[in-house]
């Protein structure tokens, strides 16, 4: 999301959206700085013409921020660059710069629910509801810009109705699922079961699914995606699943090597059960990441092979785009064939008309 994309960084990345709520990732957060601007000189390398991961808060969860951020389930204030109020017109001024046509947009609404909001608020699920009409709304204001994941927060009750009001709603391409936020567990049967029934209705409704899924336990990782692997992803059926931040939450650390080494384990065991399943690359490394994790990072990608992976920001808490993508992303140690099947990576959920085909009888 934004600097030195070490463990701790990750913290960060994941307090923005309500992970962790340590002190580590308050302490990160406060050394947030944007937009971020890499000075050094890019190799040229195919145009990135959809961005897979992208965050514009509404109204309704600006307005909820100020509540949320001094909640008794936090430690510390929220970091500035989580509560400002970006515009899709900032949004697209960036993409325009950039040369990105179009961006998939994640609904923060799962906000209003997250566990770090102490005490919870009892009109949480209006918050909700409204965030993701909002958000919803700015496909058809913004024509062909936007593809629109509504947020959920999939262990809560609100979750399956949530995804039964937007089931047949043309502006909608899927939901997005924030696991850390939502204080899911994987080694719980009960919110594994929950999760599965969210991937099961994403089949049945044809809502491509985005999910963070990274956990707050400190030793995440192989374990967790092999629950995820037996138990919840093949409810989807052939839904598009798209992983956050290549399995972690940001950063490369030991947990997102783990858990994005177990599913390249399984992937090279059956591919044919992995075709409708990607990664994105937002915000996993910065202009300091250390060499060692990127080559570690590039032989993962290679083992589960180029054409799983999309690019991806994590706007705003990237910095400017063009940088992003033009001095930041090339750090990976990738060859530019590589490099071009990622970048020109787009899979059918990229389409415009995905949210329209998927309600067709």
């Amino acid at each position: 999301m934004i600097l030195g994309f070490s463990a701790r960084a990750g913290l960060l990345i994941a307090s923005l959206f309500v992970t962790a709520g340590t002190a580590a990732a308050e302490t990160a957060g406060a050394e947030t700085r944007t937009p971020s601007t890499v000075t050094a000189d890019a190799p040229p390398h195919a145009a990135v013409t959809v961005d897979h991961h992208a965050h514009v808060h509404s109204p309704a969860i600006l307005d909820f921020l100020p509540k949320y951020c001094g909640s008794e389930g936090r430690i510390g204030p929220c970091p500035e660059v989580f509560t400002r109020a970006y515009s899709p017109e900032d949004l697209i001024a960036e993409m325009d710069a950039a040369g990105v046509a179009r961006s998939l947009i994640m609904s923060t609404g799962y906000l209003a629910e997250s566990p770090m909001m102490q005490p919870p608020l009892p009109e949480a699920p209006g918050i909700l509801r409204a965030a993701n009409e909002w958000s919803a709304a700015l496909a058809t204001r913004y024509p062909g810009r936007f593809g629109i994941y509504i947020g959920i927060n999939p262990v809560s009750s609100s979750a399956l109705p949530e995804m039964a009001h937007f089931a047949r709603d043309p502006r909608v391409t899927g939901i997005k699922i924030h696991i850390t936020n939502s204080d899911a567990n994987l080694r719980d049967p009960q919110n594994v079961a929950k999760l599965a029934s969210v991937f099961e209705m994403s089949h049945r409704t044809g809502l491509a699914v985005m999910i963070h899924m990274r956990t707050r336990a400190e030793d995440y990782g192989a374990r967790d995606v092999e629950t995820f692997l037996r138990d919840v992803l093949p409810q989807a059926g052939d839904t598009p699943v798209q992983i956050a931040h290549a399995a972690g939450w940001g950063g490369i650390d030991g947990p997102t090597l783990s858990a994005l080494g177990a599913f390249a384990e399984a992937i090279e065991a059956d591919r044919d059960r992995f075709g409708n399943v990607t990664f994105d690359l937002a915000a996993v490394w910065d202009e300091d990441t250390a060499a060692d994790d990127l080559e570690a990072l590039a032989t993962l990608v290679r083992r589960i092979g180029p054409e799983h992976f999309v690019a991806a920001s994590d706007f705003p808490f990237g910095g400017h785009l063009a940088d992003y993508y033009a001095k930041v992303y090339p750090r990976l140690p990738l060859t530019d064939a590589e490099w071009t099947t990622i970048r020109t990576n787009t899979p059918d959920y990229d389409s415009v008309d995905y949210a329209k085909e998927r309600i067709r009888p």
